[in-house]
C-alpha cells in the first residue's frame, strides 16, 4: 500500500471528539464502540513536535491490529476492524484521510496502570539501576552492562503522570490501587504476551527490549486495549548488531530522542523543527521495524 500524506490532525463531522493525544484522535462511535485514529504526530520528552513523520500512523495501526490478531489466544482484545465499511456518514475525502490509520474498537474502561515489561537493561531501567541496583524497585544481580540481557523478564508497572514522563511503582503499590488478584492476573498476562511477542521477533531478526500493555474492562471482560508491541510502546533492536556494554541500533524512537539531544534542545514546548534528513530516517526506522514483523513492504 502507498503511504498516506502526513496528517497532523483530524476534524471528524460526523463522530464527536472524545480526546486528542499525543499521537492518537479517538471518536466515540454510538455508546459501545470507539474510532482510533493514529496521525503521524510524534512526541519526544513528551513535549509534541511541530514535524509529522510520514507513514507513522499509518505504521502503528497495521502493526497493532497484526499483534492483537496474531496473540489473541493469550489476550482477548479491543480491535473490531481497520476498514471502514462498519463506518456510516463518514465523507469521501474523510475516508480517504483515515485509511490505513484507523481502528474501530470496543469501548473499555481503562484500567490506570502500564504494564511494563523488561527483558534487557536499557532507558529509564539502564539509569535506576546505575543508581540502585533495582529496576522498578527490584533488585537485580551486580555487574550488568548497558543493554544487558536480564536473566528473566521482569514486570515493572507505572501510572500516568498529569505532565511529564509515567511514574514507576512496585507490584505492592499496584495492588494497593486495583487489588491483588488483579495485579497477578495483569502481570501474568503482560509476562505472557511479552516472551511469545520477544520469540516471534527474534525469529524476524528483531530484539523485542521492553514494551508497555494497557488493559482495560468491557462488562465482565478484561482487554488488551490502545496500542500492541509498536515502536512508539515498545523498544526495538536490530538482533544481528546487538552488543551489550553500549545503546543499541534501534527501530523506535530513540534515534529522534538521540538527535534532539545532539541539539542542545531544553525539553521543554516549543519543540525545535525537524530537519528532512531526520524526518526521512525517523520514518525509515518506522517502516523497517513494520517490515521485518510482518514480512510485508507498506510501499508495496
Amino acid at each position: 500500500m502507498s503511504l498516506p500524506p502526513i496528517l497532523l490532525e483530524t476534524n471528524l463531522t460526523v463522530y464527536p471528539l472524545l480526546r486528542r493525544g499525543k499521537v492518537r484522535d479517538i471518536y466515540a462511535v454510538g455508546d459501545d464502540r470507539l474510532l482510533i485514529v493514529t496521525t503521524d504526530r510524534i512526541s519526544a520528552f513528551d513535549v509534541v513536535l511541530p514535524d509529522g513523520i510520514p507513514g507513522k500512523g499509518a505504521v502503528l495501526t497495521q502493526l497493532s491490529a497484526f499483534w492483537f490478531r496474531c496473540l489473541e489466544s493469550i489476550a482477548p482484545h479491543h480491535l473490531i476492524a481497520t476498514d471502514l465499511h462498519a463506518l456510516d456518514g463518514l465523507t469521501e475525502t474523510e475516508r480517504t484521510t483515515l485509511r490505513s490509520r484507523s481502528m474501530l474498537v470496543h469501548r473499555a474502561h481503562p484500567i490506570p496502570i502500564e504494564c511494563v515489561v523488561r527483558g534487557y537493561l536499557a532507558g529509564s531501567a539502564w539509569r535506576e539501576y546505575q543508581q540502585s541496583g533495582t529496576v522498578g524497585g527490584l533488585r537485580l544481580p551486580p555487574g550488568l552492562v548497558e543493554a544487558a540481557k536480564l536473566p528473566e523478564p521482569i514486570f515493572t508497572p507505572a501510572i500516568k503522570a498529569t505532565e511529564g514522563h509515567d511514574i514507576n511503582i512496585s507490584e505492592a503499590e499496584m495492588a494497593d490501587r486495583i487489588g491483588t488478584e488483579l495485579t497477578r492476573r495483569l502481570k501474568d498476562l503482560s509476562l505472557a504476551l511479552y516472551m511469545r511477542a520477544a520469540e516471534y521477533a527474534f525469529a524476524r531478526g528483531l530484539i523485542l527490549a521492553d514494551t508497555k500493555f494497557e488493559f482495560g474492562w468491557r462488562d465482565q471482560t478484561l482487554l488488551w486495549i490502545d496500542e500492541a508491541l509498536t515502536p512508539d510502546s515498545s523498544r526495538f533492536w536490530a538482533a544481528d548488531q546487538y552488543a551489550p556494554g553500549r545503546p543499541q541500533p534501534s527501530f523506535d524512537k530513540q534515534f529522534l530522542r538521540d538527535y534532539l539531544e545532539s541539539i542542545g534542545w531544553d525539553k521543554r514546548p516549543p519543540a525545535p523543527r525537524l530537519p528532512e534528513s531526520i524526518i526521512a530516517q525517523t520514518a525509515q526506522r518506522y517502516l523497517m521495524a513494520y517490515r521485518l514483523l510482518t514480512g510485508e513492504d507498506m510501499l508495496s
